[in-house]
């Protein structure tokens, strides 16, 4: 959207102009049934009162600009809503019309549009990193509810860019860079190649004045130059189609200024170096025939080696196909020839649009449904994982420039990747449930990591374990959106998980404290479902399971939740078992407690090891609920955890350790030794001897003359494991002393 002037009235001469664009308009109709073109005139009287009086910078009354963009939709043959609420689309914002009015006057969808292309407008793409993130989300999603919001908002862009040089000259900087940015990766995303080139090439203009000039200057001298070379290209290719009896029609093809531009800037080359300006596009009746039209090429004229692309076979992401050819014509000129069919054609200049396209000529046909819908979906589906604005633009960003590489699945499908895309991405856009359980990869047979980048022609076969789990790691080195959030989703929902099962072990504990076994709540089904809703009333949660999740969390104490289910089912006439109420409170005050919540260290990321204390199986160990972060696991002589249990004694509970933990733990060593060679070499061999595991070491940075402390951060089992540890470390010569510490540093 362009911003109106100051209203002044208009000329009878622009009154003519604006009558005569819309009579223009109105000519491109003809797809169209005689009741829509009705709606379509009835849009346009509307707007044209609505903006009554509003000039553009040029002069000319402000209707003309909505004419313009709903000429251009008419081009792509988008439906008369869109053609609607591409006149309508500025009414909203700069005139005294709201949605109410338009969805009276011409129905929710076309409101809809309009609403959608007026918060497009609002955005503000130079402001800070986390409100233009959140302008990006907002826009990217508005192309996926609706892919006709993003066509016109291209429409009314291209338009802007054609009459930028009516407005005021500080404003083309900020306008060009954010359309060679934004607007035109998005037209290149979705496959719409005229637009894409020309916003490239406005934005070129007003960026760079002088630069497009020159270059300007420089093609038309090399056009006239090559003329009678192209001439003679076109005879000589004409005949040999029509000896080899192929019906073909050919058009010449001109690189734009700003690929050119490009070309020279990248690989440091004057134009005179650049030699593949001009080409032809060959337009032929099936898709068989143009790999015959592309030998009738290669007998006529030699190809350049490695500059055959096969774009039919292999699509590129945003639905084009084509042939590409590199030929040397006369005189050593370079020209670049493209095969494709009539549908191939209008994909490639038109993209997402030519589902309006085909679906003008042909109502049945749904040849083009598939066009830039994938990428689409996977923008709502990202979303539904994904709230931040921030993390969804990080998500969404490499996508728009998706330089691909094609791989092969093991049945030799072809598939598509972002350039930098790595197995992890691979195996996650096979399927979820491939990447989320993925251990190992062959890359044409061979074993490799799955970080590993992936490149044109690999074929892939991802291993997977059914019991495995992605790891966070890989969201270091990950590159597509897609397993980005899927990774991240998977981790946050387990999580949940974690949290929801720890919370149903500690209200189980809390209820055997009261004298109530679990079993009981499970007795009778009716009852049980009569006393969950209850308890849900008195906490505020939507679910069972969200409740024992905050539990699990922190968020709520289960003592106060198990009184609470006690209260209610004693208004039922049950009452608490009076032998294991003594029991589990008796048992309390033991050494070991029977009534603990039982740790094996398989609990996940919902129960945290303090740092402070480094608790490890065989310390005397307590339960602090942290408030919403899970459970703390402190030891009982832990000063932190005492200053917690002075402030917050109801949020902690009894733990102890299992019999048989799953895992290791981390503690922390000090280790005094007076200086030498080889002295840390013989201190790790001490550990390694006793089968510890050495994770972190930490020498400090001061330099010692006599003796020196290091630092070790160890995985052991249990303290019987420590203890041997230590005993082989105090053996090792120049060892003056060693002890266990609490703080990992």
């Amino acid at each position: 959207m362009s911003p109106p002037v100051a209203p002044r009235k208009p000329t009878p001469a622009a009154a003519n102009a604006a009558a005569a664009s819309f009579a223009a308009l109105m000519a491109k109709l003809d797809y169209l049934s005689p009741t829509d073109i009705e709606q379509v005139r009835q849009a346009y009287r509307f707007a044209d009162e609505a903006h009554l009086g509003q000039l553009r910078h040029s002069g000319e009354p402000y209707i003309t600009h909505p004419i313009a963009v709903a000429q251009q939709c008419a081009e792509w043959k988008l439906d008369a809503q869109a053609l609607m609420a591409a006149l309508l689309h500025d009414a909203l914002e700069d005139c005294e019309v709201t949605k109410p009015d338009l969805i009276e006057r011409f129905g929710a969808p076309v409101a809809e549009l309009v609403d959608g292309l007026t918060k497009l407008e609002k955005l503000e793409f130079n402001t800070r990193e986390e409100n233009q993130a959140e302008s990006f989300r907002k826009m990217l999603l508005a192309m996926a509810r609706d892919v006709r919001v993003i066509l016109i908002k291209l429409a009314d862009r291209t338009h802007n860019m054609r009459t930028l040089s009516d407005t005021p000259r500080s404003k083309w900087q900020r306008i060009s860079r954010e359309t060679l940015d934004i607007y035109a990766p998005i037209a290149h995303r979705l496959g719409l190649n005229s637009t894409y080139r020309e916003l490239q090439d406005l934005s070129f203009q007003h960026l760079h004045p002088w630069r497009y000039a020159t270059l300007n200057k420089a093609l038309t001298r090399s056009r006239g130059r090559r003329r009678d070379v192209i001439k003679r290209v076109q005879a000589e290719v004409e005949a040999a189609f029509a000896s080899a009896r192929i019906p073909v029609r050919i058009y010449g093809r001109e690189k734009t200024l700003y690929s050119i531009y490009r070309k020279m800037d990248d690989k440091h080359l004057s134009f005179a170096q650049v030699t593949d300006i001009y080409g032809f596009r060959v337009i032929v009746e099936e898709v068989t025939t143009c790999y015959s039209a592309l030998g009738v090429l290669h007998q006529l004229y030699k190809p350049l080696p490695g500059k055959f692309k096969d774009y039919i076979a292999i699509p590129k992401v945003n639905g084009y196909q084509s042939l590409h050819t590199t030929l040397v014509g006369p005189f050593g000129t370079n020209i670049e020839f493209q095969m494709r069919t009539e549908a191939m054609h209008v994909v490639a200049e038109a993209g997402v649009a030519a589902h309006w396209l085909y679906k003008a000529s042909d109502p049945n046909s749904d040849a083009s449904q598939r066009l830039g819908t994938k990428w689409l979906q996977s923008l709502l589906d990202i979303q539904q994982e994904t709230r931040d604005a921030a993390e969804f633009w990080d998500h969404v960003k490499i996508d728009l420039f998706p330089e691909a590489v094609y791989v092969f699945t093991p049945k030799s499908q072809i598939m598509p990747m972002p350039r930098g895309a790595t197995i992890v991405d691979f195996a996650y856009a096979i399927h979820s449930d491939v990447g989320h359980h993925a251990v190992a990869a062959k890359v044409n047979g061979e074993q490799v990591p799955l970080r590993n980048e992936l490149h044109n022609g690999d074929s892939i076969e991802i291993i997977t374990d059914a019991n495995a789990n992605p790891n966070p790691g890989w969201l270091g080195f990950v590159r597509t959106g897609k397993a980005r959030s899927k990774i991240r989703h998977y981790l946050k929902t387990m999580a949940l998980t974690e949290s929801q099962d720890l919370g149903e072990k500690m209200l189980a504990q809390a209820l055997r404290a009261e004298g109530i076994d679990r079993e009981r709540l499970a007795e009778n089904e009716g009852a049980q479902q009569a006393t969950w809703e209850k308890i849900l009333r008195f906490t505020g949660n939507r679910s069972r399971a969200e409740l024992l999740t905050d539990i699990g969390l922190g968020k709520r104490i289960a003592s106060m939740v198990a009184k609470r289910i006690v209260s209610i089912l004693a208004e039922s006439g049950e009452k608490p078992d009076a032998v294991l109420m003594s029991r589990e409170r008796y048992a309390a005050h033991e050494s070991v407690s029977q009534g603990a919540l039982v740790l094996d260290g398989s609990e996940g990321a919902t129960v945290h090891f303090a740092r402070c204390c480094c608790p490890i199986p065989g310390d005397a160990i307590l339960g602090y609920l942290g408030r919403g972060e899970g459970l703390f696991v402190h030891t009982d002589d832990c000063a932190v955890g005492k200053r917690l249990q002075q402030r917050d004694s109801e949020r902690f509970i009894a733990v102890d350790w299992a019999d048989e933990p799953t895992r290791t733990f981390e503690t922390n060593l000090l280790v005094t030794v007076s200086n030498g060679k080889g002295v840390l070499a013989r201190v790790a061999s001490a550990l390694a001897s006793a089968e510890v595991d050495i994770t972190h070491v930490d020498m400090g940075h001061e330099p010692s003359i006599g003796a020196t402390d290091l630092r070790f951060v160890v995985a052991v089992r249990d303290r019987v494991h420590l203890a041997e540890a230590l005993r082989n470390v105090k053996r090792t010569p120049s060892v003056l002393r060693v002890q266990r510490a609490k703080s990992i540093a």
